[in-house]
């Protein structure tokens, strides 16, 4: 079964997380055709937006843990295969053409980071987001402590990168993390507006603003977040974060 499911419409290219069963979670194989599919919406010269979405009640439970923890740790996580972009514009050259994206539900982790990764975000007034990487031992590695403290100010941003804590989506409306708040059922119509609206423009014009907006992302600390996490992951309070989280139990931590 695919992870992820692409349709068009017109010049929009649909991206749904599609393992609803396990609230979206991302093991190696949707990281792999998400990656893809951002490759193709970067490629595709018919391709002017992409909208990302989720299938079930859910948009994303965040990594994983069990599918991806111990391919990370042994440094063997391969998520950008070849003609394929990182949707978070890390490890690789952020693709080129605006994103807008629909959440609903739980939106963690990664989720997060895929938002602030994002163009437009439009959320449901039942999102619920956070940043749970302290509580596992690492760190946001999709530019979650490049992207966050930016958009939502540097207190805001450590109030939950430094807690694991949650907020809902009027809190990420006011921290700029979201565009637009509506009921849920309605986050996907509302995004495909404006995905549509953007799809209308003159392409090359949407582009260049995009690249020009981009241009005071850090490129240092994006060279350094894969070097910092790598370090993280040879640490014992890693597998006691992972294995807190297995038991659901609280993690007792010791600093190596």
């Amino acid at each position: 079964m695919t992870r992820i499911t692409l349709e068009t419409q017109g010049h929009i290219l649909l991206i749904g997380l599609n393992r609803p069963e396990k609230l979206n979670a991302a093991d190696e194989q949707m990281l792999r055709e998400l990656s893809l599919a951002y490759g193709k919406l970067d490629t595709d010269h018919n391709l002017r937006v992409g909208l990302v979405f989720a299938h079930g009640d859910h948009f994303t439970a965040g990594l994983d843990l069990q599918d991806v923890g111990p391919k990370l740790a042994a440094g063997k996580l391969h998520m950008v295969p070849e003609g394929g972009l990182d949707p978070w514009g890390i490890t690789t050259k952020q693709v080129s053409k605006p994103v807008v994206m629909a959440t609903r539900g739980t939106c963690f982790t990664l989720g997060v980071e895929l938002a602030l990764a994002s163009d437009v975000v439009v959320a449901a007034t039942d999102s619920r987001f956070a940043q749970l990487e302290v509580s596992r031992g690492i760190m946001p590695f999709g530019g979650g402590t490049i992207r966050f403290p930016a958009v939502a100010g540097h207190a805001n941003a450590m109030r939950y990168l430094l807690t694991g804590d949650s907020f809902d989506a009027q809190q990420a409306l006011a921290m700029n993390l979201v565009t637009q708040v509506c009921e849920p059922g309605e986050e996907f119509n509302k995004a495909l507006e404006i995905a549509k609206r953007v799809s209308s423009q003159a392409p090359l014009a949407v582009q260049a603003t995009l690249a020009s907006a981009r241009a005071i992302d850090s490129e240092q600390e994006k060279k350094q977040v894969f070097q910092r996490l790598a370090s993280l992951m040879q640490t014992k309070d890693v597998t006691r974060g992972m294995e807190a989280f297995m038991t659901k139990q609280p993690a007792k931590f010791e600093g190596n």
